[in-house]
């Protein structure tokens, strides 16, 4: 459910400070990235953990993570990716 800033339904539960527009994205199971992956969100309510600590220096724009993240890590070279970096990885492994 996409956040409206008002009646309270943008606020996430055990991230007082995290303020993203879709607040139902953040410890669903899927690391999102941008402002859903920074400390007052709890790295997405941990779902970017596990990245972060793989690739501490792999930034892509929240746009494009949407977007491309399925393909990350997913077994198939992606050189078009923003993900296609040394920082990612190469595409999270899949093109070295």
């Amino acid at each position: 459910r996409e956040c409206g800033w008002d009646g309270g339904d943008c606020i996430v539960e055990g991230f007082p400070e995290c303020h993203v527009d879709d607040p139902s994205w953040i410890g669903d199971g899927d690391c999102h990235g941008g402002e859903h992956n920074t400390e007052e969100c709890g790295w997405d309510g941990g779902d970017c953990i596990e990245f972060n600590n793989k690739y501490p220096d792999c930034k892509v724009d929240t746009t494009y993570w949407i977007e491309t993240f399925d393909c990350f890590g997913d077994g198939c070279c992606d050189d078009w990716s923003p993900f296609y970096t040394e920082e990612c990885g190469w595409d999270g492994g899949d093109c070295g």
